[in-house]
Order: C-alpha cells, then structure tokens, then sequence
C-alpha cells in the first residue's frame, strides 16, 4: 500500500515516513500542496496523509481540488490546528479523517488502517487465497505448515498479489505502487522480490504459485 504525505515540517515529515515504511507501508513525502496535487496527478497512491498549513497550495485547497477532480483517494488531515470549525471544515471538505498535533503514533496508523479498509471494503486485515494467509497487522506469510514475517517490500508485492488473485500484474505495475513512479530502481530488482516470495512458497507448501508470464508480468494461481 502506497501512502503520499504532504507535511512541510521536515524533520516530522522523516519522522512519519520512518513510521509508515516501519508498518510496511511505501511512502513518499511532499513538502507543499503544489507538490502533493503534482505527485497525486502523476503517481499511483492508496491515501494521503495532508497539513493543512502549507507553502504554495494549502491542504484546503488541496482537498476542494481533489473534490473537483473526483478523485476519491481517502484523506487524513494532520495538522496543528484543532478548532472544531476547523475539523468540520476538513471533513466537509472532502478529508476521511482528522487528527491534531501532537499525536500518538499508534493512533495514527490506527486511523490509516481504518481509513484504507472502509476505502477497500476490507473487514478483515487477512488475506487468504488458497491455503495460504497473509496477515496485514503482524505482515506474517502463512500456511497450516508454518509462517514467516515478511521484510517491507516482501510484504507490499505479496499484498498486491492477494488482492489481485489470478490477474496478471506486470513488473511496471509493482515498480509504481512500491518503489515510486520517479523511483531508478531497475526493473530486475521486481524478479528479485518475487523469487524470495516463491522460495517461501514453497517452504511453506502453498497450494497456489507466483506464476511467471515472460515478458508480460506475474499472477498468482492455484497450482495444478
């Protein structure tokens, strides 16, 4: 899952872009609202993370653009400015959520999984296909034969996949959504990943595969 946090505060935005990338999160970070509508426009994000009191654009007018584009990414606001007018405003104006500074970090990836399920229509933090389990709060890869905690990226290329079974997802796709659509990553490193992911499969005697469409991308299917 790929979050965008538009925070000018520098040393809060590291902060924050430490948190998220610590829960398995991509994220990328923008230090005006000029810059957040560029990155929305261009980059493919599942949420926003947005101040409200930034250089450029502010995040209220962030927000009506986003209305106007009909872009329906979920928004929350984090911000200094607790006034109930001020909360109102935000909510009616588009945002998800709103949470003040200062705030407790496990508050706030509390109300971004809350905010990305109702956006998903996800109820439970598992997702399963075939035998196989991945748990979205603990990032364990299971099966009835065992389990294994998967590092950041292991994690978001393997959630991708759950949530797309069957689908052909091409190594472009996975370069945007975890490393960043301005990322140089080169695109082999994708390969990299997935085989990390089968050999865990594997280990784990999977009852489905991360299936190999050369040239084209990768699914996952149930084995034969």
């Amino acid at each position: 899952m790929r979050i965008l946090l538009a925070e000018d505060e520098r040393s809060l935005s590291r902060a924050v872009i430490a948190l998220l990338e610590r829960n398995n999160y991509s994220a990328d970070a923008v230090y005006d609202g000029e810059e957040a509508l560029a990155y929305l426009e261009a980059g493919n994000y599942d949420a926003l993370i947005l101040d409200l009191m930034m250089p450029k654009v502010d995040g209220m007018t962030v927000l009506r653009r986003l209305w106007e584009a009909g872009n329906p990414i979920p928004v929350l606001i984090l911000t200094a400015k607790s006034e109930v007018d001020d909360k109102v405003l935000g909510l009616d104006t588009g945002a998800n959520d709103y949470l003040t500074k200062p705030f407790s970090t496990q508050e706030l990836m509390a109300r971004i999984r809350a905010m990305t399920r109702s956006q998903t229509g996800q109820i439970s933090s598992r997702l399963t296909f075939g035998n196989i389990t991945l748990d979205q709060t603990t990032f364990e890869l299971s099966s009835p034969t065992g389990s294994f905690r998967l590092a950041n990226k292991e994690f978001q290329m393997m959630e991708l996949l759950l949530r797309n079974p069957k689908q052909l997802i091409p190594s472009e796709r996975f370069l945007e959504r975890i490393w960043g659509y301005d990322s140089d990553v080169e695109l082999n490193v994708v390969w990299v990943y997935i085989s990390y992911l089968r050999k865990k499969l594997t280990a784990l005697r999977a009852n489905i595969q991360i299936k190999v469409t050369r040239n084209a991308g990768y699914s996952l299917e149930v084995l034969p």
